[in-house]
């Protein structure tokens, strides 16, 4: 730990930062309208060659072919207006194949939950410039699959998996026990789409003969219903499946299909009744489908290799932890022929772990005090790992490639946020970074290290930058009252002095493995929150990511409340500054944030005048069953803490002047979080104020809708503070 604070002493002093220069007035329509955003690259594939990469226009219109030594244009792929049949306006996305020969395109886009959507899409076959529809029959479809020989595609529609064979131009159905609500075949359930980040429940065999599905049975789980206000007298509903806490959660099974006799067997893997199976993925070889389980507790995690003939399971990797095993940790696997890499916690830091394809340990690729932040993959041949790191300090990442002998290169050089899209073989690699004041550069490398082109400098945003006037972030650290060293930032007033007083006011989720502290490019809405005269200022307290399983993981039972204690000692090193008014140090945050905001202000004595808690969970009981009970377990088993950590069941300790905002259309921190506490704080004779959001779900999107919130925000703190 030592170590880690005499760098971030380096890196404050590094990263002292000046105000802009400008004249012109930042307005908070520029930014809601995204005016400073990076501009970006879309859709970008690396082609399994690894001498080309692809990208989608930005117009929607075209897939680009670029070269990966040069990002030279070589290619058009596909064009909208150069297509025989079938005429689009405009794709949304692709799929090439692995030989190149077809691409599926989509569009009308639509999405189900927050990552996954069905689409009408097309197939469009590359030597004869043709264009159609991929399925017969009517209706949008989730999740087209390739295929590795390029000559099938796996899709769903309403909720059963579909074969089209693109050399007969024929269809089939694989399952045919779908159904809303109930069975789910080769697709996530709400919960694991938003928990383990996944939509696509299937996998290829490289030979292209077994397609293996998770079938995920949620007849059993509770629903939730929405109410939808569509302007109708009467507002309709929607119903899904959403398991809370201690609640039931589907059952999921892993079954395969065979091409060529179509039969569908059941694997047999070991697995507890309420356990989950996060992953499914077929190695090189044909005769092994890792499956990957974790046990309802989420400490205990197990990967299987199933033949997918015999269904016969055998266990090749083991991993436990005392507090939870991260899900990042599953989804870095990474596989060649002979052997795979995993990055795994258990030495105190996550580090990256090889193993032979039998499960025997082999080596640990890297080490020391610092966390492997991401695993690109490894060349099998040279026996190199290639990743990202927060070695240099956990407010940055770079990347980095290892040999066997452990012979180390930093192969990017800038200083801030670096992150990395490898060419197939790892000869090149696609670089994305940004510092607090440095747009999106988006650039070449090859794998020495060596800068070989600049795709977008985004040099229009930095002009932009340069005519208005703000601050930059100033990086600073200072120690919470049980002596940990906390990382923040500050941002003043483009027009500050040392002579006088500012209000000021902390940014923060504070979430599990999260960071708002970061060397990386933002102009977010509180830097005119800056320009109408207060010091914004964010802390990544204890429970936040890039410092340690220990440091990441001391929440662990009880969320909210170390969190809400760095954020009250934040507060109070905050009423020490000279330039900063100690009664008037308000509380802003977003959903884990907006949950800390009420802890904080319920556990403060009144540090706090003021706070702003959007769409905030109010009590874990709540909330959905995996996020929680990763971290607190189930309420029957850890039933004090889920009301030492309740916002409902301390509200009538809070003090200050509370803003409550959610949107009714929330499936993710449901709209009753807000009135259950709403509820409390009548009771408990509280005064607040409630700002609601018709049909907007978690993420209240829409330039109107922002520029209405963040605008109902700044005057709520004017007419609290003293120079209302």
């Amino acid at each position: 730990m030592k170590k880690i604070e005499l760098s971030l002493f380096c890196l404050i002093l590094a990263l002292n930062i000046q105000a802009q220069t400008g004249n012109q007035p930042l307005l908070l329509k520029d930014i809601v309208e995204k005016k400073y955003a990076s501009e970006e690259i879309f859709e970008v594939q690396q082609g399994t060659d690894g001498v080309y990469y692809t990208v989608l226009s930005s117009d929607g219109k075209a897939i680009l072919r670029y070269a990966c030594k040069n990002g030279r244009l070589t290619d058009t792929l596909f064009h909208v207006d150069k297509v025989r049949e079938t005429k689009l306006e405009r794709i949304d996305g692709y799929s090439i194949d692995n030989r190149g020969f077809r691409i599926l395109v989509w569009n009308e886009k639509e999405p189900v939950y927050r990552r996954s959507w069905r689409a009408n899409v097309y197939d469009y076959d590359v030597r004869r410039n043709f264009l159609k529809p991929l399925s017969d029959t009517k209706g949008k479809i989730m999740i087209p699959t390739f295929s590795p020989d390029g000559r099938m595609v796996a899709f769903v529609r309403n909720n059963n998996i579909w074969l089209k064979k693109l050399d007969y131009d024929t269809e089939s159905q694989i399952t045919k026990d779908g159904e809303f609500g109930k069975i789910l075949n080769g697709i996530a359930d709400w919960v694991y789409e938003e928990e383990f980040a996944q939509t696509r429940l299937m996998s290829w065999s490289s030979d292209s003969r077994f397609l293996a599905f998770l079938k995920s049975d949620e007849t059993d789980v509770p629903a939730f219903t929405l109410q939808m206000f569509d302007g109708s007298l009467y507002p309709g509903v929607f119903s899904y499946k959403y398991p809370k806490a201690g609640q039931n959660n589907s059952k999921v099974s892993c079954y395969v299909f065979n091409v060529e006799t179509k039969d569908t067997k059941r694997m047999n893997v070991p697995l507890d009744e309420d356990g989950y199976i996060p992953r499914i993925h077929f190695t090189e070889n044909p005769d092994q489908l890792a499956v990957m389980t974790l046990n309802r507790h989420q400490n205990n995690f197990n990967m299987y290799f199933v033949n997918p003939k015999s269904t016969v399971s055998k266990l090749v990797l083991h991993d436990e932890s005392k507090y939870y095993i991260d899900p990042d940790q599953i989804f870095s696997i990474t596989f060649s022929k002979d052997n795979f890499a995993y990055v795994s916690a258990k030495d105190g830091f996550a580090h990256i772990y090889f193993y032979s394809i039998t499960g025997v340990s082999e080596r640990q690729a890297t080490s020391g005090n610092w966390d492997v932040t991401r695993l690109y993959g490894f060349n099998p041949e040279t026996k190199t790992v290639y990743y990202q790191s927060a070695e240099e300090s956990p407010l940055r990442r770079s990347i980095y490639k290892i040999d066997a002998k452990g012979n180390k290169i930093k192969l990017t050089t800038k200083t801030g946020t670096n992150q990395a899209v490898f060419s197939k073989n790892f000869q090149y690699f696609i670089n994305y970074f940004s510092n607090t004041t440095t747009p999106l550069l988006v650039s070449i490398y090859d794998e020495k290290g060596k800068e070989l082109a600049v795709l977008t400098d985004n040099s229009t945003i930095q002009n932009r930058l340069a005519a208005v006037r703000f601050s930059q972030k100033e990086f600073f650290t200072f120690t919470n009252e049980m002596g940990d060293l906390l990382n923040g930032w500050m941002i003043k007033p483009s027009h500050f002095t040392e002579k006088k007083q500012y209000p000021a006011v902390l940014i923060q989720y504070g979430g599990p493995n999260s960071q708002e502290v970061l060397d990386k490019y933002t102009m977010d809405w509180y830097y005119y929150l800056a320009e109408e005269g207060y010091i914004v200022v964010s802390v990544d307290g204890r429970g936040t990511g890039a410092r340690g399983e220990e440091f990441r993981k001391c929440t662990y039972l009880q969320l909210g409340l170390l969190e809400s204690d760095d954020q009250i000692a934040a507060a109070k090193y905050l009423g020490k500054q000279p330039f900063i008014d100690k009664n008037q140090v308000a509380i802003w945050g977003w959903s884990y944030g907006g949950f800390i905001t009420l802890m904080s202000m319920s556990r403060g004595n009144g540090i706090f005048n003021a706070g702003i808690a959007i769409a905030p969970v109010t009590d874990w009981r709540f909330y959905d069953s995996i996020y929680t009970e990763r971290f607190m377990r189930t309420p029957k088993e850890n039933f004090n803490n889920y009301d030492l950590c309740s916002p409902v069941k301390i509200a009538d300790k809070l003090q200050g002047n509370l803003l409550l905002i959610h949107g009714t259309s929330d499936d993710n921190v449901h709209y009753l979080n807000t009135l259950y506490y709403a509820d409390a704080l009548v009771e408990a004779e509280k005064n607040f104020e409630m700002q609601i959001y018709s049909n907007k779900n978690h993420s209240l999107l829409g330039p109107k809708t922002r520029n209405h919130l963040y605008s109902r925000i700044i005057h709520f703190l004017k007419m609290n503070g003293k120079n209302k």
